[in-house]
């Protein structure tokens, strides 16, 4: 199985639900990863839906199908950016068309993910003047 590490699970957590592991989408998405409820049948018989571990296993599985997707076609890995796109749309990043609303959530997502490398990293970096 692909590793996404903590970095892209976290903020996919966040982004979606706020952690919640109790949300239920409008198209009745389950799990802090909203995952549609064909998609989780589609890898575990469980009802567990609640269950942040087992969340966070069903929804690796699937990246690692729809990751595995996107390199046959792209011949590299995904950015962040396009690792939330293969999450929430698919089909979008697949056919190398993504629409407004989905490009918008995915550049939160991607600054999420970037957030530690970028001006928080200068932060820790820089020199701290004597008091």
């Amino acid at each position: 199985m692909l590793s996404f590490g903590m970095d892209r699970m976290s903020a996919l957590s966040m982004l979606e639900t706020g952690n919640n592991d109790a949300m239920v989408g409008r198209a009745g998405e389950i799990s802090r990863y909203q995952i549609l409820k064909n998609e989780w049948k589609s890898i575990t018989s469980s009802t567990r839906y609640q269950d942040p571990s087992l969340a966070r296993e069903v929804t690796l599985k699937l990246l690692e199908q729809r990751v595995g997707k996107f390199t046959r076609v792209y011949h590299r890995l995904p950015s962040d950016f396009e690792f939330y796109v293969l999450w929430n749309a698919p089909a979008q990043v697949l056919r190398g068309h993504i629409s407004q609303t989905v490009s918008g959530r995915a550049e939160r997502f991607a600054n999420l993910c970037t957030w530690e490398k970028g001006a928080v990293a200068a932060l820790k970096k820089a020199p701290r003047s004597g008091a």
